[in-house]
Protein backbone atom coordinates (compact mmCIF):
# COMPACT_ATOMS: atom_id res chain seq x y z
CA UNK A 1 0.00 0.00 0.00
CA UNK A 2 1.56 3.07 -1.18
CA UNK A 3 -1.07 5.86 -0.12
CA UNK A 4 -3.29 5.69 2.92
CA UNK A 5 -7.08 6.02 2.02
CA UNK A 6 -8.85 8.56 3.68
CA UNK A 7 -12.34 8.25 2.54
CA UNK A 8 -12.35 4.21 3.62
CA UNK A 9 -10.25 5.62 6.50
CA UNK A 10 -13.40 7.87 8.03
CA UNK A 11 -15.35 4.81 7.18
CA UNK A 12 -13.80 2.65 9.86
CA UNK A 13 -13.53 5.34 12.07
CA UNK A 14 -17.49 5.56 12.78
CA UNK A 15 -17.63 2.26 12.57
CA UNK A 16 -15.48 1.55 15.23
CA UNK A 17 -16.68 4.68 17.25
CA UNK A 18 -20.68 4.16 16.70
CA UNK A 19 -19.91 0.36 17.27
CA UNK A 20 -21.59 -1.13 14.29
CA UNK A 21 -21.87 -0.77 10.32
CA UNK A 22 -25.33 -0.04 10.54
CA UNK A 23 -24.99 2.84 13.04
CA UNK A 24 -22.15 4.41 10.78
CA UNK A 25 -24.76 3.88 7.65
CA UNK A 26 -27.21 5.95 9.41
CA UNK A 27 -24.93 8.69 9.89
CA UNK A 28 -23.08 8.71 6.72
CA UNK A 29 -26.84 8.04 5.08
CA UNK A 30 -26.03 5.39 2.61
CA UNK A 31 -26.99 1.75 2.50
CA UNK A 32 -25.21 -0.76 5.59
CA UNK A 33 -24.13 -2.60 2.13
CA UNK A 34 -22.01 0.17 0.88
CA UNK A 35 -20.51 0.93 4.49
CA UNK A 36 -19.43 -2.61 4.65
CA UNK A 37 -18.12 -2.83 1.23
CA UNK A 38 -15.95 0.09 1.91
CA UNK A 39 -14.26 -1.50 5.27
CA UNK A 40 -13.75 -4.70 3.48
CA UNK A 41 -11.73 -3.00 0.34
CA UNK A 42 -9.72 -0.88 3.57
CA UNK A 43 -8.93 -3.96 5.10
CA UNK A 44 -7.67 -5.51 2.08
CA UNK A 45 -5.76 -2.29 1.07
CA UNK A 46 -4.00 -2.51 4.56
CA UNK A 47 -3.75 -6.28 4.34
CA UNK A 48 -5.15 -6.75 7.91
CA UNK A 49 -8.46 -7.19 9.29
CA UNK A 50 -9.72 -4.78 11.80
CA UNK A 51 -12.10 -6.57 13.50
CA UNK A 52 -13.23 -9.81 15.31
CA UNK A 53 -16.60 -11.07 14.05
CA UNK A 54 -18.01 -12.61 16.98
CA UNK A 55 -22.01 -13.42 16.48
CA UNK A 56 -22.51 -10.76 14.15
CA UNK A 57 -21.24 -8.28 16.08
CA UNK A 58 -18.32 -6.60 15.41
CA UNK A 59 -15.13 -5.83 18.01
CA UNK A 60 -11.71 -4.43 17.52
CA UNK A 61 -8.37 -6.45 17.29
CA UNK A 62 -5.11 -5.47 18.09
CA UNK A 63 -4.82 -4.21 14.69
CA UNK A 64 -8.60 -2.23 14.31
CA UNK A 65 -7.35 -0.33 18.10
CA UNK A 66 -3.83 0.81 16.55
CA UNK A 67 -5.71 1.98 13.35
CA UNK A 68 -8.68 3.43 15.83
CA UNK A 69 -6.24 5.25 17.78
CA UNK A 70 -4.50 7.14 15.22
CA UNK A 71 -7.93 7.76 13.07
CA UNK A 72 -9.60 8.94 16.15
CA UNK A 73 -6.32 11.83 16.21
CA UNK A 74 -6.49 12.56 12.84
CA UNK A 75 -10.15 13.49 11.95
CA UNK A 76 -10.35 14.98 15.77
CA UNK A 77 -7.58 17.52 14.19
CA UNK A 78 -9.40 17.81 11.15
CA UNK A 79 -12.34 18.58 13.17
CA UNK A 80 -10.06 21.58 15.26
CA UNK A 81 -9.01 22.41 11.91
CA UNK A 82 -12.50 23.64 10.67
CA UNK A 83 -13.32 25.46 13.64
CA UNK A 84 -10.29 27.09 13.79
CA UNK A 85 -10.64 28.52 10.27
CA UNK A 86 -14.39 29.49 10.99
CA UNK A 87 -13.39 30.87 14.34
CA UNK A 88 -13.97 35.15 14.76
CA UNK A 89 -10.44 35.18 16.21
CA UNK A 90 -7.53 34.13 15.52
CA UNK A 91 -6.76 32.88 18.98
CA UNK A 92 -6.15 29.15 18.90
CA UNK A 93 -7.93 27.59 21.71
CA UNK A 94 -6.76 23.82 22.42
CA UNK A 95 -9.01 21.28 24.26
CA UNK A 96 -7.95 19.47 27.34
CA UNK A 97 -10.01 16.46 28.52
CA UNK A 98 -9.42 15.12 32.08
CA UNK A 99 -11.30 11.86 33.71
CA UNK A 100 -12.06 12.07 37.09
CA UNK A 101 -13.37 8.25 38.61
CA UNK A 102 -15.70 8.21 40.38
CA UNK A 103 -14.03 7.68 44.06
CA UNK A 104 -11.72 10.80 43.52
CA UNK A 105 -13.23 13.50 45.74
CA UNK A 106 -14.74 16.39 43.74
CA UNK A 107 -13.30 19.50 46.00
CA UNK A 108 -9.82 17.20 45.69
CA UNK A 109 -10.02 17.58 42.11
CA UNK A 110 -10.87 20.77 42.03
CA UNK A 111 -7.62 22.09 44.34
CA UNK A 112 -5.60 19.85 41.61
CA UNK A 113 -6.78 21.55 38.79
CA UNK A 114 -8.22 25.00 39.52
CA UNK A 115 -5.10 26.74 39.27
CA UNK A 116 -3.70 25.55 35.92
CA UNK A 117 -7.35 26.29 34.31
CA UNK A 118 -7.19 29.85 35.99
CA UNK A 119 -3.79 30.55 33.88
CA UNK A 120 -4.89 28.88 31.01
CA UNK A 121 -7.43 31.36 28.98
CA UNK A 122 -6.11 29.67 26.09
CA UNK A 123 -7.99 26.15 26.84
CA UNK A 124 -11.03 24.70 26.65
CA UNK A 125 -11.47 22.45 29.88
CA UNK A 126 -13.56 19.08 29.80
CA UNK A 127 -14.13 16.73 32.74
CA UNK A 128 -15.64 13.48 32.34
CA UNK A 129 -16.53 11.35 35.22
CA UNK A 130 -16.93 7.50 35.06
CA UNK A 131 -15.52 4.09 36.22
CA UNK A 132 -11.42 3.91 36.37
CA UNK A 133 -11.81 1.12 33.46
CA UNK A 134 -14.01 3.26 31.10
CA UNK A 135 -11.84 6.20 31.40
CA UNK A 136 -8.42 4.30 31.04
CA UNK A 137 -9.71 2.79 28.01
CA UNK A 138 -11.03 6.49 26.45
CA UNK A 139 -7.13 7.40 27.13
CA UNK A 140 -6.11 4.38 25.28
CA UNK A 141 -7.88 6.09 22.07
CA UNK A 142 -6.72 9.40 23.14
CA UNK A 143 -10.24 10.50 23.84
CA UNK A 144 -8.84 11.73 27.33
CA UNK A 145 -5.48 13.05 28.14
CA UNK A 146 -5.34 12.77 31.77
CA UNK A 147 -7.28 10.77 34.10
CA UNK A 148 -6.97 11.36 38.26
CA UNK A 149 -7.51 8.52 40.25
CA UNK A 150 -7.19 7.16 43.57
CA UNK A 151 -4.90 3.88 41.86
CA UNK A 152 -2.16 3.69 38.85
CA UNK A 153 -1.81 1.78 36.09
CA UNK A 154 -1.37 -2.21 37.39
CA UNK A 155 2.07 -3.44 36.89
CA UNK A 156 2.22 -5.59 33.69
CA UNK A 157 -0.54 -3.46 31.84
CA UNK A 158 -0.07 -3.33 28.26
CA UNK A 159 -1.09 -0.13 27.79
CA UNK A 160 0.77 3.44 26.48
CA UNK A 161 0.74 5.30 29.37
CA UNK A 162 2.38 7.09 32.43
CA UNK A 163 1.51 6.97 36.37
CA UNK A 164 2.24 9.17 38.60
CA UNK A 165 2.01 9.51 41.92
CA UNK A 166 0.53 12.74 43.24
CA UNK A 167 0.68 11.88 47.26
CA UNK A 168 -1.15 10.35 49.98
CA UNK A 169 -3.68 11.62 52.47
CA UNK A 170 -4.65 9.75 56.11
CA UNK A 171 -8.43 9.37 56.73
CA UNK A 172 -11.15 11.41 58.87
CA UNK A 173 -14.45 9.89 59.75
CA UNK A 174 -17.32 12.37 59.85
CA UNK A 175 -20.84 11.75 61.32
CA UNK A 176 -24.06 14.14 61.20
CA UNK A 177 -23.77 16.66 64.30
CA UNK A 178 -26.95 15.10 65.75
CA UNK A 179 -25.49 11.32 65.47
CA UNK A 180 -22.23 12.30 67.03
CA UNK A 181 -21.03 10.33 69.95
CA UNK A 182 -19.94 11.97 72.85
CA UNK A 183 -19.76 9.03 75.67
CA UNK A 184 -16.81 7.52 73.66
CA UNK A 185 -13.62 8.10 72.58
CA UNK A 186 -13.18 7.59 69.27
CA UNK A 187 -12.19 4.56 67.40
CA UNK A 188 -14.11 2.51 70.07
CA UNK A 189 -17.21 4.86 69.00
CA UNK A 190 -17.23 3.47 65.79
CA UNK A 191 -18.72 0.08 67.38
CA UNK A 192 -22.52 -0.26 66.62
CA UNK A 193 -22.90 2.97 64.82
CA UNK A 194 -24.00 2.65 60.75
CA UNK A 195 -21.06 2.93 58.46
CA UNK A 196 -21.33 4.75 55.08
CA UNK A 197 -18.51 2.57 52.61
CA UNK A 198 -16.94 3.66 49.61
CA UNK A 199 -17.31 0.56 46.80
CA UNK A 200 -15.58 -2.21 46.30
CA UNK A 201 -13.67 -0.70 43.52
CA UNK A 202 -12.05 1.73 45.93
CA UNK A 203 -8.50 1.72 46.90
CA UNK A 204 -9.07 1.97 50.33
CA UNK A 205 -12.48 -0.17 51.05
CA UNK A 206 -10.12 -3.40 51.84
CA UNK A 207 -7.50 -1.88 53.59
CA UNK A 208 -10.49 -0.34 55.88
CA UNK A 209 -12.32 -3.20 56.76
CA UNK A 210 -9.17 -5.40 57.15
CA UNK A 211 -8.37 -2.24 60.07
CA UNK A 212 -11.67 -2.21 61.68
CA UNK A 213 -11.52 -6.18 62.10
CA UNK A 214 -7.17 -5.61 63.58
CA UNK A 215 -8.93 -3.40 66.10
CA UNK A 216 -12.02 -5.06 66.92
CA UNK A 217 -14.60 -2.45 65.33
CA UNK A 218 -17.79 -3.91 64.54
CA UNK A 219 -19.74 -1.00 62.45
CA UNK A 220 -22.96 -1.99 60.90
CA UNK A 221 -22.64 -1.44 57.68
CA UNK A 222 -25.62 -0.08 56.14
CA UNK A 223 -24.55 0.74 52.20
CA UNK A 224 -21.71 1.16 49.95
CA UNK A 225 -21.40 3.86 47.26
CA UNK A 226 -19.08 4.32 44.00
CA UNK A 227 -20.02 8.06 44.12
CA UNK A 228 -17.94 9.40 46.93
CA UNK A 229 -19.92 12.81 46.91
CA UNK A 230 -23.38 10.79 47.21
CA UNK A 231 -21.91 8.73 49.92
CA UNK A 232 -21.40 11.99 51.70
CA UNK A 233 -24.69 13.11 51.15
CA UNK A 234 -26.11 10.29 53.07
CA UNK A 235 -23.73 10.31 55.41
CA UNK A 236 -24.59 13.86 56.00
CA UNK A 237 -28.09 13.01 56.01
CA UNK A 238 -27.71 11.02 58.93
CA UNK A 239 -27.64 7.72 57.37
CA UNK A 240 -24.12 6.53 58.71
CA UNK A 241 -20.69 7.54 59.93
CA UNK A 242 -18.15 8.03 56.35
CA UNK A 243 -14.53 8.81 55.84
CA UNK A 244 -13.03 10.72 53.34
CA UNK A 245 -9.40 12.24 52.92
CA UNK A 246 -8.01 14.20 55.59
CA UNK A 247 -6.51 16.85 52.88
CA UNK A 248 -10.06 18.02 52.54
CA UNK A 249 -11.39 17.49 56.36
CA UNK A 250 -12.38 20.99 56.73
CA UNK A 251 -14.06 21.06 53.52
CA UNK A 252 -16.08 18.20 54.11
CA UNK A 253 -17.39 19.38 57.90
CA UNK A 254 -18.42 22.62 56.37
CA UNK A 255 -20.19 21.83 53.17
CA UNK A 256 -21.90 18.99 54.44
CA UNK A 257 -22.67 20.30 58.14
CA UNK A 258 -20.74 17.19 59.88
CA UNK A 259 -18.79 16.96 62.48
CA UNK A 260 -15.12 15.29 62.23
CA UNK A 261 -14.93 12.78 65.04
CA UNK A 262 -11.51 11.31 64.20
CA UNK A 263 -8.71 10.45 61.87
CA UNK A 264 -6.23 7.06 61.14
CA UNK A 265 -3.07 6.77 60.12
CA UNK A 266 -2.75 3.62 59.44
CA UNK A 267 -4.25 3.56 56.03
CA UNK A 268 -3.73 6.01 53.79
CA UNK A 269 -5.56 7.47 50.34
CA UNK A 270 -2.88 7.41 47.28
CA UNK A 271 -3.85 9.86 44.44
CA UNK A 272 -2.39 9.27 40.96
CA UNK A 273 -2.49 11.32 37.39
CA UNK A 274 -2.16 9.14 34.61
CA UNK A 275 -1.72 10.22 30.85
CA UNK A 276 -0.36 8.67 27.45
CA UNK A 277 3.12 8.34 26.78
CA UNK A 278 2.24 11.29 23.81
CA UNK A 279 0.93 13.73 26.60
CA UNK A 280 4.33 12.93 29.41
CA UNK A 281 5.73 16.54 27.96
CA UNK A 282 2.84 18.54 27.92
CA UNK A 283 2.89 21.44 29.92
CA UNK A 284 -0.79 21.10 31.49
CA UNK A 285 0.41 17.57 32.50
CA UNK A 286 3.44 18.58 34.23
CA UNK A 287 1.21 21.78 35.94
CA UNK A 288 -1.19 19.90 37.26
CA UNK A 289 0.20 16.84 38.66
CA UNK A 290 3.15 19.41 40.25
CA UNK A 291 -0.19 21.28 42.19
CA UNK A 292 -1.09 17.79 43.39
CA UNK A 293 1.80 17.14 44.82
CA UNK A 294 2.22 20.71 46.46
CA UNK A 295 -1.46 20.04 47.90
CA UNK A 296 -1.12 16.92 49.36
CA UNK A 297 2.64 17.51 50.57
Amino acid sequence: MHQLNYHHLYYFYLIAREGSIASAAKLLHVTPQTVSGQLSTFEKQLGYSLFDRVSKRLYLNSKGKLVYQHASEIFQKGARLVELLHADNETIVQTFVIGITDAIPKVLAYDFVHATMALSGNVRFIFREGPFDSLISDLAVNHIDLVIADRGIAPGTQLNANSYFLGESHLSFFAAKSQVNHHQAFPRSLNGVSLLLPGIKSGITLGLTSWLEANQLYPRIVAEFDDSALLKVFGSEGFGVFCAPSAIASHVADFYNVACIGEITDITERFYAITGKNRAQHSLVNSIVAEARTLLG
